[in-house]
């Protein structure tokens, strides 16, 4: 059953995935938030505010050409007011209205931003599309074209637009006033358009001799103070809140409060970037795009910390390294990393132009500040964020407060406390086999019901598909299609799904998984590597199944076992959209093309079952792809449905997938 965010039934819900704490936690936020509509006081005088927090000389002229032409194109199509957002194109950013959605045409209401119903797009249009131009990420963009170019007209397009969003978004009213997240990210482009325009003559006036900007930096940093995310809301919300309160405490340390808001997100960022990042290194949400946000923000948090000489722990640095090796592990030969769990495209910090690969920029990032290992893969493309990172955050461990650690001497290929595990086969036969927990937290908001999904790729093209994310907010059907157990290359039993969804954002019952076999020893020396798992999400049931990848014969070979009475059985096996797929029986011949060749395959499937392709279908969704947050296109999924074998001994479900050529 699907229900909606805000509704009585929702919110019974979201209060039993509560303790005590954090309930008590969030009366005290509805008390304050009660007293804050009447009493809003004034920033606090400002004396001597000065900018310190500079790049060192040089750090321009180190970016690579190549990058810095992507940025520049970008910063220029900007300047013509154009732009793309989830798959919605604007050509109105010349002087953008920052309440407009141009998704459904709706503008959000105006009022105080505790009483906005940001979570209703018949009321405010899709949250998303409003939130995402106010982080002014794009405005670190244009002033990373000023700081590489030197021309002025991006440093006075970033400075008017500043001006007109601090004029139109008064503290406490509105949209962009109601989330943690949105304020953090916003405060760390701030910093960070402050530093890249520090040659523009302008500067000053703009931020440290303004006083509608102190103001509006004062009230970002006391509401963050007063509203951080608690209890079973503290996944990557609370890193984002921590790091952009910690950076404009160090970079615009200007106001009485700034030392106590300086420690105090320190604190919470080295508490929550620990408690939200396994001990292998990977996020506890298991969604690997919040993998990528936690880590930018994590390293922008350092840089700040580094340029204000302001010592960090060593475990926060520690985790950071963690996460690098974890993501240089798992990604494919292309750099492409798992597509597990939500993906909403989020970042932490952008002054890159489009084409740049994100990981690849972060792996340069972890290169330039930790070293890379011998098996890392070779990252070839250029960005220009590594070198600003680079030019602040001293490097890995002669920052002094970093420890020398063991670094993993081969590349890891099972994450235990993760449940991840990846096989490698030759021309980059690539499979994540998905064994982990069901998210993170007791609500396992970004989480989805695919326990056991595996995800195969052939040289960096999907053939085994994770569909991906597509929508939040506003389209429930979708919403609950692409984070379905049938919205995954896995087993479905009755038409249910294996962990109960109790909203968009919240699951009341969680599917509890565990690995039995992690064999990837020996997959590219020919010898067949194994992976087996199962899980319990199904009552009276066990799903049970077992991969093998044997290297000789470009073969992957997947069993399926339900243990319990009998069943209605789905198998769902999602093609990425590259794939074409002639079905006839039960074997699928799979074709594709890339870099101009011809490839393909053949997918024996399970014959105790009927199979059926679907593609691009609406009602209800299937056969579909997301290749980022806000954008779908239709992809054949092949779907065999039976039954069980009734009580034990049960039957197995087998399935080959053989490589050609």
């Amino acid at each position: 059953m699907t229900v909606s965010a805000g509704s009585a039934a929702w919110y019974l819900r979201r209060l039993s995935r509560m303790g005590p704490r954090e309930v008590g936690g969030r009366v005290g936020d509805a008390v304050r938030r009660r007293r804050w509509r009447s009493a809003r006081p004034d920033c606090p005088r400002a004396t001597g505010a000065r900018f310190t927090a500079v790049l060192p000389a040089g750090t321009i002229t180190a970016v690579p050409p190549d990058a810095a032409k992507r940025l520049i194109a970008e910063a220029d199509r900007l300047m013509a007011g154009h732009a793309e957002y989830f798959g919605v194109d604007r050509d109105d950013l010349a002087d953008p209205d920052w309440w407009y959605d141009p998704k459904t045409g709706r503008r959000a209401p105006w009022g105080y931003a505790f009483d906005v119903p940001y979570r209703s797009e018949d009321a405010v249009g899709d949250i998303k599309q409003i939130w995402e131009l106010s982080r002014h990420q794009y405005l670190t963009q244009l002033a990373a074209a000023y700081a590489i170019t030197g021309d002025e007209r991006y440093a006075e397009r970033v400075a008017e637009h500043l001006r007109s969003w601090w004029a139109g978004n008064a503290p406490l009213r509105g949209v962009h006033w109601t989330s943690g997240i949105e304020l953090g990210i916003r405060l760390l482009s701030w910093v960070w358009i402050r530093r890249l325009l520090d040659g523009w003559p302008g500067v000053a006036a703009l931020f440290e001799g303004n006083p509608v900007a102190l103001h509006q930096i004062w009230h970002h940093q006391r509401w963050l103070a007063a509203f951080p995310s608690r209890g079973s809301s503290a996944n990557n919300h609370v890193i984002a809140e921590a790091a952009g309160q910690f950076a404009a405490a160090c970079a615009f340390g200007w106001f009485p409060s700034s030392a106590r808001w300086r420690d105090d997100a320190l604190r919470s960022l080295e508490r929550h970037l620990r408690g939200n990042t396994f001990g292998s290194g990977l996020n506890r949400e298991l969604a690997t795009e919040y993998h990528g946000l936690v880590l930018e923000l994590g390293l922008a948090a350092v840089a700040e910390a580094d340029a204000a000489g302001v010592p960090v722990p060593a475990s926060i640095r520690l985790v950071l390294l963690r996460m690098t090796d974890a993501l240089a592990a798992v990604v494919d030969g292309r750099l492409r990393p798992p597509r597990q769990g939500d993906a909403d495209d989020g970042h932490g910090l952008v002054v890159d132009g489009a084409g740049t690969d994100r990981w690849g920029s972060l792996l340069a990032t972890g290169d330039a500040v930790f070293g890379r290992l011998a098996w890392w893969p070779a990252v070839t493309g250029t960005d220009v964020r590594t070198s600003l990172l680079a030019a602040l955050v001293r490097p890995y461990p002669e920052s002094g407060d970093a420890p020398a650690v063991s670094r993993p001497a081969g590349r890891p290929a099972h994450f235990a406390d993760a449940g991840m595990t990846i096989l490698r086969g030759p021309a980059e036969i690539w499979c994540r086999c998905d064994g982990g927990p069901h998210g993170f937290l007791s609500i396992a908001a970004h989480a989805h019901a695919d326990a056991l999904s595996v995800e195969v790729r052939h040289d960096g093209v999907d053939v085994l598909a994770d569909p991906g994310t597509f929508c939040y907010h506003g389209q429930p059907e979708w919403r609950q299609y692409f984070r379905s157990t049938l919205g995954h290359n896995t087993l479905r039993l009755d038409d249910g799904d294996q962990s109960v969804s109790g909203g968009p954002f919240l699951w009341t019952r969680h599917a509890r998984s565990r690995v039995l076999v992690a064999d990837t020893s020996g997959t590219l020396d020919g010898v067949t590597a194994r992976w087996c798992a199962e899980h319990d999400g199904y009552p009276r049931s066990v799903h049970r199944r077992r991969v093998e990848l044997t290297a000789a014969s470009r073969e992957l070979t997947v069993v399926d076992e339900v243990r319990g009475p009998r069943r209605a059985v789905q198998l769902a096996f999602h093609l990425g959209p590259a794939i074409a797929a002639d079905l006839v029986g039960n074997r699928a011949q799979l074709t594709w093309t890339r870099d101009g060749e011809d490839r393909s395959a053949e997918l024996d499937l399970p014959g105790q079952l009927s199979w059926r392709a679907h593609r691009g279908e609406s009602d209800p969704p299937l056969g579909w792809y997301s290749a980022g947050f806000g954008r779908k296109e239709p992809a054949t999924t092949l779907v065999g449905t039976g039954f069980t074998d009734g009580p034990s001994p049960l039957g197995e479900f087998t399935t080959v997938l053989r490589f050609h050529g």
